[in-house]
């Protein structure tokens, strides 16, 4: 042996997007930005502590939409297509993304 450590990571994997799943998901990456932008200036102009609190919970309610609308697409698509194929991996995989997701 080399004396490198042996990873146990993937191979980097890609997905292709259809075109309007791939706009949906960068539309609601623009919103979250201007949102994140927004509680920026909240802050650099002294507002009141609630009112910074609730933008931020909007923007985390915001990514938490995109985070379930991409997970469905992953599932309707990646998935599916992965156990149809015969690669069961990719449910421990799924399991394990959603544990991230969970924590």
């Amino acid at each position: 042996m080399s004396g490198m450590a042996e990873t146990n990571a993937p191979a980097e994997r890609k997905k292709k997007r259809n075109e309007n799943e791939r706009h949906d998901l960068m539309n609601r990456l623009k919103r979250i930005e201007g949102q994140v932008r927004g509680l920026q200036r909240m802050l650099e102009e002294d507002a009141y502590c609630p009112e910074i609190l609730t933008q931020a919970s909007a923007v985390h309610s915001a990514l938490n939409s995109f985070c379930r609308v991409l997970l469905a697409n992953h599932i309707r698509t990646c998935v599916s297509d992965d156990i149809r194929a015969g690669r069961e991996e990719t449910v421990d995989e799924l399991m394990n993304t959603l544990q991230k997701l969970m924590k």
